[in-house]
């Protein structure tokens, strides 16, 4: 399987480079990394534009050979520009070209460092995408070695998150890293005239981490009767008055990876997200992998058919 990883071909963004690393490495996929030059629509004839696309080619060039120098020797890459009405689309099309298990992006450059920031290109493909398509924040840096070492399932306990649970499983199995079902309590500041409110909305937030934790903890025991399942299985409960808060609130590791998946709503096979996972991803610290349903399903059966590793 391949990797597909977007760079800008303004040369700037380093992000995508390290977290298609991280995850070919663990993985043992190979990488395709393109540069995608849109072209003009309709198309036009005229002699400034054949210079506007033969300069923006140049620098898609310039811009691969600054990502060769930057890709870690242990990390099969190659490189290509690729020719599209949109960066989008062009992505799209090389994941279809070499049957790619995810698509790669950075975040816009527009947002604060250290967390997800969707911009155009990430949005158009969580709206577009039959591949997963694993975002990195701004600034995202690992070392050379560094590998994925927990797999993080955004978990809400309905049933239409059981293949993700199963899919992150076996991803997690086949890399060697530790599975994490992590949920999020977000409860905003009540004012203070409210205090008896707030106070009644405790037991009923408490009943609900019990029961959340209760159906992890059953997901978890599915896991364990994998044939081949994770070596460390955890779960996790983030509280905050904000999303950032609460998923500040959970402890997160270098080379981890935090996946969620389709809304319930959107299509089958595409990536759509839903109010609460757009909240989660926006405020992820780690790197997010977005699982669309037909693909979870692809992968959870995997899984049930995967073999143990050996060594």
């Amino acid at each position: 399987m391949t990797l597909v990883v977007g760079f800008a071909p303004d040369g700037r963004s380093r992000a995508p480079l390290h977290l298609g690393a991280m995850l070919a490495r663990s993985t043992g996929e190979d990488i395709v990394v393109g540069a995608v030059v849109p072209v003009p629509w309709p198309p036009g004839v005229g002699r400034v534009d054949a210079e506007y696309q033969a300069w923006l080619v140049q620098a898609a060039e310039e811009a691969l050979t600054q990502a060769r120098a930057r890709m870690p020797a242990d990390v099969e890459a190659t490189f290509t520009v690729a020719h599209a009405r949109s960066v989008p689309a062009g992505l799209l099309e090389l994941a279809e070209q070499h049957e790619a298990s995810a698509i790669v992006v950075g975040s816009s450059a527009a947002g604060g460092l250290g967390h997800v920031w969707l911009g155009s290109v990430s949005d158009r493909l969580l709206h577009s995408s039959h591949a997963p398509v694993a975002l990195t924040p701004r600034g995202f840096r690992c070392t050379p070695a560094t590998r994925v070492t927990r797999i993080s399932a955004a978990f809400g306990g309905t049933h239409d998150t059981d293949d993700l649970v199963v899919a992150a499983a076996g991803v997690a199995a086949r890399t060697g890293a530790g599975l994490r079902l992590v949920s999020f309590v977000v409860r905003p500041a009540a004012p203070v005239t409210a205090g008896v409110g707030l106070r009644a909305e405790e037991p009923v937030s408490a009943e609900w981490v019990e029961e959340i934790q209760a159906t992890a903890r059953t997901a978890l025991a599915r896991v364990e009767h994998l044939r081949a399942h994770p070596p460390g299985l955890e779960t996790a409960v983030g509280h905050g008055e904000t999303w950032e808060e609460a998923l500040d609130d959970v402890e997160w590791q270098d080379g981890e990876v935090l996946v969620v998946g389709s809304s319930a709503i959107g299509p089958v096979a595409r990536v759509f997200l839903g109010s609460r996972a757009s909240k989660i991803v926006r405020n992820s610290p780690v790197p997010v992998v977005v699982v669309p349903r037909a693909a979870a399903e692809e992968l959870a059966e995997e899984a049930m058919q995967a073999e143990p590793r050996s060594g």
